[in-house]
């Protein structure tokens, strides 16, 4: 099986590349490389590596047309990139959706790497359940909102995968991450901000929404739903929740893993979330256990740590 990973060198990109590759799978990884830094993990697979501009239509000339399956992860992510430059992050993640959707042909597979944040708006309101299934309507709570760019680009790449998918006749995954995490995440995440942090051994140490409620998901339980998703035909041209239901934590109590796990005992300093943040987020992963049979393996505190030693091995 030939597999084509689009934004393989970040985050999710390469612990998939790894599994593909442990399973028995050639991978070829195609990144643009805007994080601009030497990446050792990444040599160390020793895979072909395109680098790319999928924003660019001449781009796919380079890339193998003998692939089976294509995931495309390739995006601009992080509140920190989306509040910076909102105008990027639609740009580009608009723009390798409609050129690899132009690319692609029947003889393939893809799966697009979607977000929980395309119904945040719902849960903003009021207006759908959580734990949350992939049957609620997207709700445009507020499109103002600092962090409404990169929702709105992964809604136009849920709908554009799934109709352009069943009008070319290419059999579609969409998988809705919900707050994956582990080592390479970069620092705009929580897990990785909080682990650094405590490395740095701030003091006073500052937790912001203390009462909100997430379903953390460790990265290597989140590929084997994306493993799992593209082995089954019965996923074509679904939209599947990808996380962690089996525990909601609070962010308050995250922070306290983070700090004990670190050994720092500061002074905690609540603040509020940042504005557009939901107060609560949990997949319901119904869809996903009927169609994989999917379970995840790896517990918050050891997926945690893990976490934080990548962290302090001084590898970002």
């Amino acid at each position: 099986m030939k597999n084509l990973v689009l934004g393989g060198a970040g985050f999710i990109g390469l612990h998939l590349t790894r599994r593909l590759l442990a399973d028995g799978h050639e991978v070829t990884v195609v990144d643009d490389f805007s994080r601009g830094r030497r990446d050792p993990e990444l040599e160390a697979l020793d895979v072909p590596v395109i680098s790319a501009d999928l924003t660019d239509p001449a781009s796919f000339a380079a890339l193998p047309r003998d692939c089976d399956d294509v995931y495309l992860l390739a995006a601009v992510v992080g509140v920190r990139n989306v509040e910076r430059d909102p105008a990027r992050v639609v740009r580009i993640n608009t723009l390798a959706v409609l050129n690899t959707l132009d690319w692609i042909t029947p003889r393939q597979r893809l799966f697009f790497a979607s977000t929980s944040e395309t119904y945040a708006g719902g849960v903003g309101t009021g207006l759908v359940p959580v734990p949350t299934p992939e049957t609620v309507p997207l709700v445009v709570e507020d499109v103002t909102a600092p962090r409404f760019a990169y929702g709105v680009s992964k809604m136009l790449g849920e709908a554009a995968v799934i109709h352009t998918g069943r009008a070319k006749g290419v059999p579609v995954v969409v998988g809705r991450f919900h707050n994956v995490y582990g080592p390479r995440m970069g620092a705009d995440h929580v897990i990785p901000e909080l682990c650094l942090r405590a490395l740095r051994r701030e003091d006073p140490f500052t937790v912001y929404g203390t009462d909100q409620f997430r379903a953390f998901c460790h990265v290597d339980d989140a590929v084997e739903a994306v493993v799992g998703l593209m082995r089954t035909e019965k996923a074509a041209h679904q939209i599947v929740h990808i996380g962690d239901d089996t525990a909601e934590t609070n962010i308050g109590e995250l922070a306290e893993l983070v700090l004990k796990i670190a050994g720092h005992a500061p002074s905690v300093h609540r603040a509020a979330a940042p504005p557009g943040s939901v107060a609560r987020r949990c997949p319901d992963l119904t869809l996903l256990r009927g169609l994989t049979g999917y379970r995840p393996r790896v517990a918050l505190d050891e997926g945690v740590r893990r976490t934080f030693d990548w962290y302090r091995a001084d590898q970002f």
